[in-house]
C-alpha cells in the first residue's frame, strides 16, 4: 500500500513538472510555419530521399547547405526576440471606447546584436487596435512610437499580455514571444454621448437656466470697467468724479443645485441596464464639469460634493471600479429622497423603471 501511494505521488510530481514546463514554454516562444517555410520542408525531405537513394554527394552537399539554412533562421529569429523590454506611457485619465493617445517604449538590451522585422500587437484588454512594425532596433538601442489606443470597457486593466512576433530572416516561421506589462490603470466609463444622452443634458441646461434669470437685484460694489463689458451698468456719476469708467456690480443668483442619483441594486438580468445608467452619470457629470457646474453625486456606496469635496474624476474612477447590488425587492431605496427642493435630480433606478435615454426631465426623474 505504502509502494503504491509513493508511486501515485512521484506520477503526480512528474505531471505537475511536465505541465508548468508546457505552461513556461508556452508563455515564452512560439512558432507557426508558414507556407514558405512548409514549401521548404517539403523540398529538402525530397532533396534527402533522393540523396539516400541515389548516393549522390553533390545532393548531400546541397541537403546539408538546406538543413544548415532551417538551423540558421531559427537560431537569428530566436536571438532577434531575446532581450527585448517593452514598456507602454498612457495618460492619466483614460475612458472606454475614447481613443487616448499612448506612447511604446522599445528597448533592446542586447549590446552588439540588432533586432529586425519586429512585430507588437496586444491582447483584446490592452486596447491596441492595430500592430506596431519596428524595421529595426540597433544593440542597446531604444526606440519610442506613438500610436492610439482604446479601451472596450470600464474597470481595472492589472496586467495586460503583448505579444512579439518575426519572420526574419528567411520567412519560415513565424516566431513569437509573450511578454507582460504590470500595471495598474484604471478605465473610466465613456463620457461621450449615447443615444438620449443629450436631451437629457439639455433639459438640465434648461432648468438651470430659468432659474437663473436676470443679473440679481442686490448691489455689491463698483469696479472699474472691464474691455468687452455692455454700458447698461455704467455708474456715470462715479465715472465722471474718477475720470475713468465705472461699472455698478450686483450679486448673481445662486446656481441652482443638481443631485444625480444612481441606485446600484438591480436585478439579475438588468447588468446591461446598469452599464448603460453609468454611462449615462459620467458623461452628464463630466458635461456639468465642464460648464463650471456644481453638483452632488450619490449611490448606496458613495456621496460627493464636485467640486466642493472632491473631483469629477473621483466620481469617474468609483463609477469606473463600481459593481452592482443585487436587489430582492422592487421597491426604490428611500434613501434617495432629495433633502431639498430646490434641487435637481436626474435619478436612475431599475426598480422605479426609469431609463437612462428618457430620465431627460430632473423633476420627472425626481418623482420616478
Amino acid at each position: 500500500m505504502t509502494r503504491a501511494a509513493g508511486n501515485v505521488s512521484v506520477v503526480a510530481a512528474i505531471g505537475q513538472a511536465w505541465r508548468r514546463l508546457d505552461a513556461y514554454l508556452e508563455s515564452r516562444i512560439r512558432q507557426r510555419v508558414t507556407l514558405r517555410g512548409l514549401g521548404f520542408t517539403l523540398i529538402t525531405i525530397a532533396i534527402g530521399v533522393t540523396a539516400f537513394v541515389t548516393a549522390n554527394n553533390l545532393l548531400f552537399l546541397l541537403l546539408a547547405l538546406l538543413l544548415s539554412a532551417l538551423l540558421v533562421s531559427g537560431f537569428v529569429s530566436r536571438l532577434g526576440l531575446a532581450g527585448l523590454e517593452v514598456d507602454l506611457v498612457l495618460p492619466r485619465h483614460v475612458s472606454a471606447r475614447v481613443p487616448c493617445p499612448a506612447t511604446v517604449k522599445l528597448r533592446n538590451h542586447k549590446q552588439w546584436i540588432p533586432s529586425f522585422a519586429l512585430r507588437l500587437q496586444g491582447s483584446p484588454n490592452s486596447g491596441f487596435t492595430q500592430p506596431v512594425y519596428f524595421g529595426l532596433l540597433a544593440g542597446g538601442g531604444q526606440v519610442r512610437v506613438p500610436l492610439t489606443l482604446e479601451f472596450p470597457r470600464r474597470g481595472q486593466y492589472r496586467e495586460d499580455a503583448f505579444e512579439f512576433s518575426t519572420r526574419f530572416p528567411f520567412g519560415f516561421t513565424d516566431r513569437r514571444v509573450r511578454v507582460a506589462i504590470e500595471r495598474d490603470l484604471i478605465v473610466y466609463p465613456s463620457v461621450l454621448p449615447q443615444p438620449g444622452f443629450e436631451q437629457i443634458l439639455q433639459r438640465l441646461e434648461g432648468e438651470i437656466s430659468s432659474r437663473q434669470r436676470g443679473r440679481g437685484d442686490d448691489f455689491h460694489r463698483i469696479r472699474p470697467y472691464e474691455h468687452g463689458e455692455g454700458t447698461r451698468h455704467v455708474d456715470w456719476k462715479t465715472t465722471a468724479h474718477t475720470g475713468a469708467l465705472q461699472v455698478r456690480e450686483y450679486v448673481q443668483p445662486e446656481q441652482p443645485r443638481v443631485e444625480i442619483l444612481l441606485d446600484l441594486a438591480i436585478g439579475a438580468g438588468d447588468m446591461a441596464w446598469l452599464e448603460e445608467a453609468i454611462d449615462c452619470c459620467a458623461y452628464l457629470g463630466w458635461s456639468l464639469s465642464e460648464r463650471r457646474a456644481p453638483f452632488r453625486f450619490r449611490t448606496q456606496l458613495c456621496d460627493l460634493q464636485i467640486p466642493d469635496e472632491a473631483e469629477v474624476y473621483d466620481m469617474l474612477r468609483f463609477l469606473a471600479l463600481v459593481e452592482p447590488l443585487y436587489a430582492a425587492s422592487n421597491v426604490p431605496d428611500p434613501q434617495f429622497a432629495s433633502n431639498s427642493d430646490e434641487a435637481l435630480v436626474v435619478f436612475f433606478s431599475r426598480r422605479s423603471g426609469t431609463d437612462p435615454r428618457h430620465s431627460a426631465d430632473p423633476r420627472a426623474a425626481r418623482s420616478a
